[in-house]
């Protein structure tokens, strides 16, 4: 129940992600054909063109990988923002994950995305995997009861038992009087933006500001007043 769920074990997370390459025609020859399957469930037999569709490919994590993880949990009275994020997704993913098993425990702490248990949670995991990297207690779920994972989703959340719909960040800011997340870029620019216009950067404050309406609605959800901006902290 909501009013069981203690703050101060939540960690807060978003994910940025992107095609493995700029353009399909970079594709390792077994990832081209696979995309040209790939491509063909994506859309109507008129635009299954595996060039057009290929900047959708970073939402898959078998043909995308991760560039930036921003996370934010509170400490004392101050909400720490951290992001890990590169062009090498490796290290990255291994230095975010060595933090999870060295200060998040699956039996105490829990997870907080946007939509994480449907993209965030499950494309970290395949790609810890992808680059070798032993899954941290609190991300592997094998094995486990639904009702034993500890991962919060404020989509989930947000839809009380009704899944006919899909409830984006932006729109839950607007509803609970957030600023928006999406002042500067989308999710849909993130690939451009990295491989066209060298923005990591960019992205990452991105990243930062999604991470923290994400923190901001899970207050809401709770009846806690709003994180003030001089509480945050970037570390």
């Amino acid at each position: 129940m909501l009013k069981d769920i203690i703050p101060g074990n939540i960690l807060f997370l978003d994910i940025e992600t992107v095609p493995m390459v700029p353009e399909y025609s970079q594709c390792p020859d077994p990832f081209k054909k696979l995309w040209q399957k790939k491509a063909a469930t994506l859309a109507p037999s008129t635009e299954t063109d595996p060039n057009a569709l290929w900047p959708r490919a970073g939402i898959y994590a078998e043909f995308g990988k991760v560039i930036c993880v921003t996370t934010a949990f509170l400490y004392q009275d101050h909400l720490r923002v951290k992001s890990f994020y590169g062009h090498n997704e490796e290290e990255l993913l291994s230095a975010f994950a060595d933090m999870l098993r060295r200060y998040f425990n699956r039996d105490y702490h829990l997870l907080c995305a946007h939509n994480g248990k449907e993209f965030d949670f499950p494309f970290l995991s395949r790609r810890m995997l992808v680059q070798g990297i032993t899954l941290p207690d609190i991300l592997d779920t094998a094995g486990q009861k639904p009702w034993q994972i500890r991962h919060l989703d404020t989509m989930e959340l947000w839809k009380f038992g009704d899944y006919k719909s899909y409830t984006s960040l932006e729109l839950l800011a607007a509803v609970f009087n957030i600023p928006t997340p999406k002042d500067d870029i989308a999710g849909a620019d993130v690939a451009r933006v990295y491989w066209n216009e060298d923005g990591l950067e960019r992205i990452v404050t991105y990243c930062q500001k999604d991470v923290l309406t994400i923190a901001q609605i899970m207050y809401k959800y709770l009846g806690l007043p709003s994180i003030p901006a001089e509480a945050i902290q970037y570390v």
